[in-house]
């Protein structure tokens, strides 16, 4: 492309940028993108920004500055999102305790552009026997894959107190303030969390975002969008004010494509953003709900007890059978 175009040289630091910024779009620290015309288009602005300043060599800045003004081109609708957060036009807590509540995270594409955003999903219980209701699903806003998601956690649920309680209620799920189709099921960890908590009625911290798929064994597996997810989160706390404590909890088995702009690498290693990796839905406990997982599912269980006497004696007085 250099020759091809007549482009000034590239030095050692914009070359790595270049290499960096095609394992970014491959998606993998260990594969580089065969999307050549992207690269092109990224190697040609460079040389343009080098150009304008004069140099004799493209350098790490000016593959950074093209880099910048190519997101600044697409990403209005992203920019948009941000001032309503800030505005609180779109509610989104980045600190505090909430029950019930808990910080999804979700994937938008606008064509060229993708990025990342949190969502508040929330859930709540009452006495009843019709399982879990799928908010999006009863407005026609849920897509196969997400609805599958919601019927995963009742297999859980199951799995883990049927045994020996039967499921005596009535659950909803809801993404807040979400006004389009949801399809995958990557946010279906944050809904057993949001779940666990009504039902416990014990608080989920709000300084950590939550993605990640779960089975019926409460075994988290990879999602995609992990990039643009934990930096949905970090630009939403960014606008909100930084606490020191904030962070993503992502699957281990997306370790591998963590891949971060340099803002967000420094916020980590000073210690004031996190991103923690699990494997299972208990590990995420402490960290969401500053309980063992064993005081949390003994709470859940107590509930289910609850339930059912509350059932039976509400069937007993003013039902017949």
């Amino acid at each position: 492309t250099v020759q091809k175009h007549s482009l000034l040289t590239f030095d050692k630091s914009a070359v790595e940028e270049v290499v960096k910024y095609g394992i970014k779009l491959a998606g993998r620290k260990d594969k580089l993108s065969t999307l050549f015309a992207e690269i092109e288009e990224l190697i040609q602005e460079a040389n343009y920004w080098a150009v304008k300043r004069g140099g004799k060599k493209v350098v790490l800045k000016d593959i950074l500055k093209a880099v910048k003004e190519h997101k600044n081109r697409l990403n209005l609708y992203e920019d948009k999102l941000l001032e309503y957060y800030k505005k609180e036009i779109l509610r989104i807590k980045v600190d505090g305790e909430e029950i019930g509540i808990v910080n999804g995270l979700a994937v938008i594409s606008t064509g060229e552009y993708t990025f990342g955003r949190p969502v508040r999903i929330s859930a709540r219980v009452g006495l009843g026997t019709a399982g879990i209701i799928n908010i999006e699903r009863e407005a026609e806003l849920s897509g196969k894959i997400h609805h599958k998601g919601v019927l995963i956690l009742e297999g859980f649920l199951k799995e883990k107190f049927a045994r020996e309680v039967p499921l005596v209620m009535d659950a909803t799920i809801c993404f807040e303030q979400s006004y389009t189709g949801v399809e995958g099921d990557s946010a279906s960890s944050a809904e057993l969390y949001a779940l666990l908590s009504a039902m416990a009625h014990i608080p989920i911290k709000q300084n950590l975002a939550i993605t990640g798929s779960v089975n019926q064994k409460g075994e988290i597996q990879a999602i995609g969008g992990v990039n643009e997810k934990i930096t949905g989160f970090f630009n939403a706390c960014k606008i909100k004010g930084f606490t020191g404590n904030q962070g993503v909890i992502i699957p281990e088995s997306n370790i591998a494509e963590v891949m971060l702009d340099d803002e967000i690498s420094k916020e980590i290693k000073k210690g004031r953003f996190h991103i923690y990796a699990i494997s299972h839905i208990d590990e995420g406990i402490p960290l969401l709900f500053g309980v063992s997982a064993e005081v949390l599912y003994r709470r859940v269980l107590n509930f289910l007890k609850e339930n059912v006497l509350r059932w039976r004696k509400y069937m007993g007085v003013g039902w017949r059978r």
